[in-house]
């Protein structure tokens, strides 16, 4: 496979910054929108690459029809560092306009083979360690009542996600393919996730013990006046005891079910309730 150099790029058909920036918010503003049960997020990838496609084939209808044929694909990924696949699609797209041999298999190959691990990488890191950390910091806020607690996460989420797809749809760009590839073949990828796996799971962890309260009321009295508080019981054989099982049982749910939130929040409302009528909970 041929690759052209940067100033063989540029001194023909070429994406400038703008250009970028289009296919950038295009994607990042539907990229969770636009999802068909067939293809995901196929249409709003083709959609975010049709003003590049535009302008690198503008003298070649057919390119265009079959650049847009190839981008409609299945497709799914994690946004934020998803966006990557679109910077080194880009780039391949602009070696094929300027006279490189690439196929069309081959563009698409690059795009399937990296859409499973970056999703890995960016659910570990984006999910599961990124939006905790940012929500455990304005429960606190919100328990106080602050309107701040609503939006501030919203902010500050925004904020990060963007900046980080900005940098890697214009580094996989000026990189191409190999820029990521490179990246998943180092062993320290693996370092990075599981760490970020480890962070997150630290911070449910605490936000669990912090947030979720479960106590009984139940006492017994027995002959001779003596009061057995069963929550005293409890504490004594393991602190939180209550609020930990409760947990574990919706992870172990979540596990064997998937996570079905209709039924956990319903199921939790009901045993809350019949828990407080019969005075158990």
């Amino acid at each position: 496979m041929v690759e052209l150099t940067e100033t063989e790029r540029s001194a023909d058909k070429k994406l400038t910054k703008k250009d970028l920036g289009k296919a950038f918010w295009i994607y990042q503003l539907g990229c969770e929108l636009s999802n068909s049960y067939e293809r995901l997020q196929s249409l709003v990838f083709c959609a975010s690459m049709i003003p590049a496609i535009k302008k690198l084939y503008h003298d070649d209808e057919e390119a265009q029809r079959e650049a847009l044929k190839r981008h409609l694909a299945f497709f799914n990924t994690e946004g934020t560092i998803g966006a990557s696949i679109q910077g080194i699609s880009l780039a391949m797209e602009e070696e094929k306009a300027n006279g490189a041999e690439i196929s069309d298999t081959a563009i698409t190959s690059i795009k399937t083979g990296l859409m499973g691990p970056l999703a890995g990488i960016g659910d570990s890191i984006i999910w599961a360690a990124l939006m905790p950390i940012i929500i455990s910091i304005f429960i606190p806020i919100a328990k106080n009542g602050s309107i701040i607690a609503g939006i501030g996460p919203l902010v500050i989420y925004t904020g990060i996600t963007m900046y980080i797809s900005w940098t890697l749809i214009n580094k996989s760009y000026t990189l191409g393919r190999n820029s990521i590839i490179t990246l998943l073949q180092d062993g320290k990828i693996k370092q990075v996730i599981y760490s970020a796996n480890v962070m997150g799971m630290m911070m449910m962890g605490a936000l669990s013990a912090s947030y979720v309260t479960i106590s009984s009321p139940m006492k017994l009295v027995v002959p001779g006046g003596a009061t057995i508080v069963f929550q005293e019981i409890l504490d004594q054989i393991l602190k939180g005891v209550l609020p930990l099982s409760a947990v574990f049982i919706i992870y172990y749910y979540m596990l064997k079910k998937g996570p079905r939130y209709g039924v956990i929040i319903s199921t939790i409302v009901i045993v809350s309730i019949v828990g407080a009528v019969l005075g158990i909970l």
